[in-house]
């Protein structure tokens, strides 16, 4: 898997600006602080580890060390110490006002992001390490798939919001319920179609993973950029180089979370 990493990576802090919702199963955090100045923000599906405290704690611990030192300072703090780490969209960047955007899914299941987002209060405080983005597709791609879950839909939209005017695509969404879809500000070309399932209805990313492979798509060579549950992108990845002849290399895959497993603590 090729990764974009940005030229900067430093640890920083930041606190809670403020929270709204953003569909039905969606909340946006914007975080602020001086820190952010040191947040190199490169966008598209753009990754940022988010550190959160853990349930008690009167103060977040977090490494410091810049670049991939902070791993080895992360498992040196007392585990019942050592913050919470989740992977998330870097959804919205604003340099001027040191403000980022994160959107999270509420999953009502008591996950530590998605309970503190759903918790979460102006001032609040987190930390933030900047990774990279996978967008990567070849200049000689005809057109674009893209296709996610609600675990990638951040990833997605800001994708489609940042795509080039003459981009052509369709993009498949898979949204928990009605009331998380949204308008979104995509290029002429871009078809954008969205998948909600109903809540309790299968696993997450199966409709989006049977919509794709009935559907009929445009000729020519793809770049497809595919993440989710573990079984939408491992699955259509398998089909699109079997069964319609993509090139391997013409398909970026990300399996964001394993459905049944809990994610690391």
């Amino acid at each position: 898997m090729r990764i974009q990493h940005p030229e900067r990576r430093a640890m920083v802090r930041a606190h809670v600006v403020r929270v709204r919702p953003t569909g039905q199963h969606f909340v946006t955090v914007t975080l602020g602080g001086d820190g952010l100045a040191d947040f190199d923000f490169l966008g598209l599906d753009q990754c940022t580890r988010l550190f959160l405290p853990r349930e008690g704690q009167d103060s977040l611990r977090i490494p410091t060390a810049a670049h991939n030192g902070w791993i080895a300072q992360y498992y040196l703090i007392p585990l019942a110490e050592r913050p919470h780490i989740r992977n998330y969209t870097a959804r919205r960047f604003d340099a001027e006002r040191q403000e980022l955007d994160i959107e999270f899914v509420t999953h009502g299941d008591g996950g530590p992001a998605s309970a503190w987002a759903s918790a979460a209060e102006p001032g609040d405080e987190v930390g933030l390490f900047a990774e990279g983005y996978c967008y990567l597709p070849p200049e000689d791609a005809d057109w674009h798939l893209l296709v996610g879950d609600e675990s990638a839909l951040p990833a997605l939209l800001s994708i489609i919001e940042q795509a080039p005017a003459d981009l052509r695509a369709e993009a498949f969404l898979e949204v928990p319920g009605e009331g998380d879809v949204r308008e979104v500000e995509a290029p002429e070309g871009v078809s954008v179609h969205w998948l909600p399932r109903g809540d309790g209805a299968g696993v997450p990313g199966a409709l989006a993973l049977e919509t794709v492979l009935s559907a009929d798509l445009p000729e020519g060579t793809p770049y497809c950029f595919v993440a989710g549950e573990r079984g939408l992108p491992t699955g259509l990845r398998r089909a699109l180089v079997r069964e319609r002849g993509v090139p391997r290399g013409n398909v970026s895959f990300m399996g964001y979370w394993r459905h049944g497993a809990a994610a690391h603590k």
